[in-house]
Formats: structure tokens, sequence, C-alpha cells
């Protein structure tokens, strides 16, 4: 799949905005000490990757009710669903002038009902000319999602006679179906009548 970039000005992936709020003195602290533990962007955008999927818990597993969307509090609360640990990887990747960009699934049940929006990352490590996408989620039994820039390790590869869909557009801010939902939710079991089902 050709990736493609909503917006053609690199910068613009590189931007604070209110969800991906890297300029945050948490963010900013979180990933200055991830980057002294690396030291090269390879390195640093493979640990905040891990650090995001396994230290983060997604809240559908650990059973947490709060929704969290803004990189900041993502990182405070340590909980977030699919699109806001995806704000906080972004976040975390653009603190240290790596650009990322958020895009999505649509997914399905294995039956091919109940289709819901998932959130993605991609980065593209400076120097490089391609884009690969990452999912955060979380691993669980039967999710391996890992850190791969040649060959795509999502948590969720597409089954298109299902229905589902890889979404190609990557986005400079989250797309106002996600963070609509995320911001107009009191609490998860809320959040989860809200989720968009296509973009």
């Amino acid at each position: 799949m050709q990736l493609i970039q909503q917006n053609p000005d690199i910068y613009a992936y590189l931007a604070s905005d209110e969800a991906v709020d890297h300029w945050h003195p948490l963010v900013q602290e979180t990933a200055e000490a991830l980057w002294s533990a690396t030291g090269d962007a390879y390195s640093y955008a493979k640990m905040a990757f891990e650090f995001v999927r396994d230290e983060i818990p997604h809240s559908a597993d650990s059973g947490d009710v709060r929704v969290s969307w803004r990189a900041s509090d993502v990182l405070a609360t340590r909980n977030g669903i699919c699109f806001a640990k995806s704000h906080a990887l972004a976040a975390l990747l653009r603190a240290q002038g790596i650009p990322a960009a958020l895009c999505y699934q649509r997914l399905t049940d294995d039956d091919g009902s109940h289709p819901v929006v998932h959130g993605l990352v991609a980065v593209r490590l400076p120097g490089g000319t391609r884009w690969s996408r990452l999912d955060p989620r979380g691993n669980k039994p039967g999710v391996d999602a890992q850190f791969s820039l040649e060959s795509e390790r999502l948590a969720f590869p597409v089954r298109p006679e299902l229905g589902e869909i890889d979404y190609p557009e990557l986005y400079a801010a989250p797309h106002p179906a996600a963070l609509g939902a995320l911001q107009g939710s009191a609490d998860r079991p809320e959040l989860w009548t809200k989720l968009p089902t296509a973009l």
C-alpha cells in the first residue's frame, strides 16, 4: 500500500497540537530520558515505540475506565486506547525531531460485523524517504506488534474479505472522528458507543 501524506510539508509532522502536545514538560522529560538511553534516531524510535506499547496498558486490557486523549495525559495516567496511545508515541517521536503521522485502519469482528476504526502511527526517520507504520496498541495473546521499518508487524493485519481497510492517508493531526470520540466521552463505556466505524 502506498502511504499518502495528507500534508506535503514534512514539518507538519513535527508540529505540536492539543492532542500531540510534545512541548508539555512530561512529554519532554520522558523523551529526554529515552533519548539518553539510546542516542540515535533509530534506537530512540524503537525504544519510544516499545515504551508506549509495553508501559502504557491499553485500557480495554487493563479495565481502566478513564479516557485520556492528550499525549501528556496518556503518559501521566499510563492509560489509553489505540488513538490515545498513538498520540503519545507521535509526541515522543516529534519531541526528538522525528516526523510522525497518525494513520488508521478499519477493523471488524471475525464474522465481519462491528466495524471500528483503529489508530496507528507512521514514522519517517530523519534522512529517510519512506514512512513505516507502527502499532503501539499493546501486545496480548494473539497480538504481536513489533518495531519494524522494513516489513510491517502490526497488531491487526487487515482482512479485506471481511471489509477491513488500511486507510493510506497520513495525518499530521488526529482525525476529527477519532479525536471527537475521545473528547466527547466521560468514560470508556461511553467511548465504546462513540468509536467511529469508518473514516
